[in-house]
C-alpha cells in the first residue's frame, strides 16, 4: 500500500493521501486484515525455528539475535496493520495531514522497521547454521544476502533509494524462509549433531 511519489521522498501531498484513503475505505480495510494475519504465521516460523534450533542443541547467542529479530520484525507488521486500518477510518481520512502521518507510520512500520528486524533473525539463524553446520552453504550465503539487504534498507531513513531494499529483503526473504523451513524439518537429531558440532 504505497501511494505514488509524486513529490520524490515526500511521498503524495497530505490531500491526496487523505483523498486516496477516504475513496478506498474497504481496499485499505481488506489490506490491512491479511497483513495483520500475515504477522501471525511469520511469528510463527520466527519463534519455531529458533526452538528449533534449541532443540538441536544449539547454544550461540545467534539464536538470541534471531529471537530477538523475528518479534520485532511481527510486531512491526502488527502495528503497520492496525495502524493502516486507523487510516481508512473517515474521521482521520478527513484529516489530510492527520491521515498523512498515520500513513507514514503504518508504511515505516510495515517496511524498514520489518526488514531490518527480518535482517536480525536472518543473519541469527545463518550465522548460527553455518558455525553448527546445520544447513549447506549455499542457504547459509543466500540468508547473508537477506540480512544484508535488510540491513541496507534502514538506509532509506535518510537516503530514499534505498527504499529499494525493502522488496528485495521482503521477497527473497520468503524465499529463505521456505528453504530453511523445509531444511529444519530434514534436519538430525541432537545425539547425532554431537559428531559433528564444533568443541568449545
Amino acid at each position: 500500500m504505497v501511494l505514488k511519489f509524486a513529490n520524490g521522498p515526500d511521498f503524495a501531498a497530505a490531500e491526496a493521501v487523505g483523498a486516496f484513503f477516504a475513496q478506498n475505505t474497504s481496499a485499505t480495510r481488506i489490506s490491512s486484515f491479511f497483513l495483520f494475519g500475515s504477522a501471525v504465521p511469520f511469528g510463527v516460523f520466527a519463534v519455531t525455528t529458533v526452538s528449533w534450533l534449541r532443540f538441536l542443541k544449539v547454544r550461540a547467542a545467534g539464536v538470541n539475535i534471531a529471537f530477538f529479530g523475528g518479534l520485532t520484525a511481527t510486531f512491526a507488521l502488527i502495528l503497520s496493520a492496525l495502524s493502516g486500518w486507523i487510516v481508512s477510518l473517515p474521521d482521520i481520512a478527513a484529516s489530510a495531514p492527520l491521515a498523512k502521518v498515520v500513513y507514514f507510520f503504518s508504511f515505516l512500520s510495515g517496511g524498514v522497521a520489518y526488514t531490518v528486524g527480518f535482517r536480525l533473525l536472518a543473519a541469527g539463524v545463518s550465522v548460527t547454521s553455518y558455525f553448527t553446520r546445520l544447513f549447506p552453504l549455499w542457504l547459509v550465503v543466500l540468508g547473508m544476502i537477506v540480512a544484508v539487504a535488510g540491513e541496507c534498507s534502514s538506509l532509506s531513513l535518510v537516503a530514499y533509494p534505498a527504499n529499494f531494499f525493502i522488496p528485495i529483503t521482503r521477497y527473497l526473504g520468503f524465499v529463505w524462509m521456505l528453504l530453511v523451513a523445509v531444511k529444519l524439518t530434514r534436519n538430525r537429531r541432537p545425539e547425532q549433531m554431537q559428531s559433528t558440532m564444533p568443541l568449545p
